[in-house]
Order: structure tokens, then C-alpha cells, then sequence
């Protein structure tokens, strides 16, 4: 019996680390574009990962999965912004986590041009954190994680006609913030 339940409990183990390895970095990025701080964000991917480890979901496919825990995972930002510690707290996203993830690439530049391309993206970075929530969800999803509009619609619960425009309407928002704030053409 003691053998059974040794075996399913390193089963289980290993499929959690497996989904941690998967989607952690992914979860991570969302929760902090979401909260603008690294340790909020590392609570949320905790709870996200807890709740997946209590439920007992069959999720049948990956995709479906994938879906579930971004939606957790966003629905534990909402929970968290909702807090009355947190609407006191008033903090300002600190962009350095995900500025170190996902700057630009030097490839054969110089540093000067690499130092450029890093700060346009810092750029970007902070203008799309500045977008209302249901804006910058989308772009974040879409630029940031590589999603298609058909399944943010899935994970946001939302039409795939309305994650189109709000697409469509989060460009021509972050269009005009970047050309009134930082002079883009």
C-alpha cells in the first residue's frame, strides 16, 4: 500500500514539475505585465500552480490546459487587485523582470544599437503597461506570448470579434501614446 502511494505521489510530482518547467516563464510574464511587481507576480504563478495541483482536471489536450492555467493565473491578478492591501499599497511596476527576459536581441550590432533596440523595447514595454487592463491584456497575449486571437478569445472568455478589435483599438492606443510620449513615427 505505502509502495502505491509513494509511486502516485512521485507521479504526480513529476507531472507538476513538468507543467512548472512548460509554463512557469509564460505565467510569470503575464502575471507580472499584469501587476508590475516580481513578487506579486511569483505569488500568483505559486497559487496558479497550487490550484492545478488541487484540481483534478482532466484537461484532455494541451491547448486546453494552457488555456486554464493563463486564466487562472489572471483571474488570481484580478483577486489580488482587488485586495484592500494591495489598492493601498500603490506601487509603481518596476519593468527591470521582464526588461532582462525579453529585450531586444544584439545579434551582430554594436553596442550602441544593441543599447537602442534594448531601450525602444523598454519603451514599448512601459507604454503597453500604461493601456487599460482589457488593451493590454490582448497586446500582452498577442505580441508578448506569441497567442493567436482565437485563443485569447478562449482564454479571456471573450468573442473572438471583440479580442479583434480591442487588438485593433489596444495598436491605435499604444500607436498615439508612443508617438505623444516618446516621438515614434
Amino acid at each position: 500500500m505505502d509502495t502505491i502511494m509513494i509511486q502516485d505521489t512521485t507521479r504526480i510530482q513529476g507531472k507538476l514539475q513538468e507543467k512548472i518547467d512548460c509554463y512557469s516563464d509564460m505565467l510569470f510574464k503575464i502575471a507580472y505585465a499584469r501587476m508590475g511587481n516580481r513578487a506579486d507576480a511569483e505569488d500568483i504563478v505559486q497559487e496558479t500552480f497550487y490550484q492545478y495541483l488541487k484540481s483534478s482536471k482532466d484537461f484532455g489536450d494541451e491547448e486546453y490546459e494552457k488555456a486554464w492555467l493563463i486564466r487562472v493565473t489572471l483571474n488570481g491578478c484580478r483577486k489580488m487587485w482587488r485586495s484592500g492591501f494591495y489598492k493601498r499599497r500603490g506601487d509603481v511596476p518596476d519593468l527591470e523582470a521582464l526588461d532582462s527576459e525579453g529585450g531586444a536581441e544584439s545579434g551582430n550590432q554594436g553596442p550602441e544599437e544593441a543599447f537602442l533596440d534594448k531601450e525602444k523595447a523598454r519603451m514599448v514595454l512601459e507604454a503597453v503597461w500604461k493601456l487599460p487592463a482589457a488593451y493590454r491584456d490582448v497586446i500582452h497575449l498577442f505580441y508578448y506570448e506569441d497567442l493567436s486571437v482565437k485563443e485569447i478569445a478562449v482564454i479571456l472568455e471573450r468573442k473572438v470579434s471583440t479580442v479583434t478589435s480591442q487588438l485593433t483599438r489596444g495598436r491605435e492606443i499604444l500607436k498615439k501614446n508612443l508617438k505623444e510620449e516618446y516621438d515614434f513615427a
